[in-house]
Parts: structure tokens; C-alpha cells; sequence
């Protein structure tokens, strides 16, 4: 069974709590850090979110990720090697209340550019992100025990933004 999905308010401290774990990254790993950013809905104000704090880190090789799996076990992030998504390494780290995802991908590439694009669109476009809201406390409460159903279901709209964003600065998406 996966974690039960709970959207919660806006929180301003989640700013303050990115920056804190920016820090405590960048002291075990910052010779290999290339990039960092707050990402996920935790990012984007006065969006309701789960209440994870989403760090994406950009390497310049994802090969570099080996150097970096010890020192970040050594400041509490767990390392999930059976992770579906070949462009990233992923770690957790945290109870529920201080829940902590860390992505570390190539810099530049296209998972690092998919997330900072969904996450510089909903900033910009309030509307945007109220629909996304509301489908999440939707999804919230449907899928409120299967939180793979939750982010599978989230999946159309996640890309038809991600489009609008690449169509407004005059990027081809190949679609339509």
C-alpha cells in the first residue's frame, strides 16, 4: 500500500524549508551540484500541496551520481536505486510532516527542463494553477489511499501544460 495522499494549504515556511535542505545539500555534495531548485507545488505560492519539499539537483553526468549516494545517505536522504525514471536518481528523506524528495538529473536535460518549466508556468499563470489545485484535492480524494494513482491521474494535465508553456515561447511540441 502506498502513502495515503493529503493535500494540505499553502505554507509559507516551505520556502525557508527548501532553503534549509539547499544548504545541508550543497554541504555534503556541492563539488557535484551544477544546479539546484525548488520544484514540485511546494514551490509555486499559495498552491496547495502535499506537504513534500521537492529539490531537483543537476548534475552534469548522471554518472556523478555514484560520488554523491554516501555523502547525501550521511545527512538522512534515502537512496532508491528501483526507481522507474532512468534520467534520475531519486531520494527520500523525512517523516510525513518534514518529507523531503530530492531528483538529481543531468543539467539541462529534458527531466530538468520539464519540471522547471511546469513550475515557471504555474507561477506565472495563477489561474492555471488554481485549475491544478483543483484537480489535485479531486484526485486527493478519490485516489485518497493510492498515491501511484494519484500521480499517474495527474499526468494529462502535467503535459498538456508543459505544451502550453513550450508553445508560448515558441518551442514546437511535434503535437496537434
Amino acid at each position: 500500500m502506498t502513502p495515503r495522499v493529503v493535500i494540505v494549504g499553502y505554507d509559507p515556511a516551505w520556502p525557508a524549508m527548501y532553503e534549509e535542505e539547499k544548504a545541508l545539500i550543497l554541504g555534503a555534495i556541492g563539488p557535484w551540484v551544477k544546479g539546484i531548485e525548488h520544484v514540485g507545488s511546494t514551490s509555486v505560492p499559495g498552491l496547495a500541496a502535499k506537504p513534500i519539499i521537492d529539490i531537483m539537483v543537476g548534475v552534469w553526468n548522471l554518472d556523478d551520481a555514484a560520488y554523491c549516494i554516501g555523502r547525501l545517505v550521511t545527512v538522512g536522504y534515502d537512496f532508491k536505486p528501483d526507481d522507474d525514471i532512468p534520467e534520475r536518481r531519486y531520494f527520500n528523506k523525512g517523516p510525513q510532516a518534514r518529507h523531503r524528495h530530492l531528483h538529481m538529473t543531468e543539467l539541462g536535460g529534458e527531466f530538468w527542463l520539464r519540471h522547471l518549466l511546469f513550475r515557471d508556468y504555474l507561477r506565472s499563470n495563477p489561474e492555471t494553477a488554481r485549475r491544478y489545485e483543483a484537480l489535485k484535492r479531486d484526485l486527493a480524494a478519490r485516489c485518497q489511499n493510492d498515491s501511484m494513482a494519484y500521480t499517474d491521474a495527474k499526468t494529462d494535465f502535467i503535459q498538456s501544460v508543459e505544451e502550453q508553456a513550450l508553445r508560448e515561447i515558441g518551442v514546437s511540441t511535434g503535437v496537434g
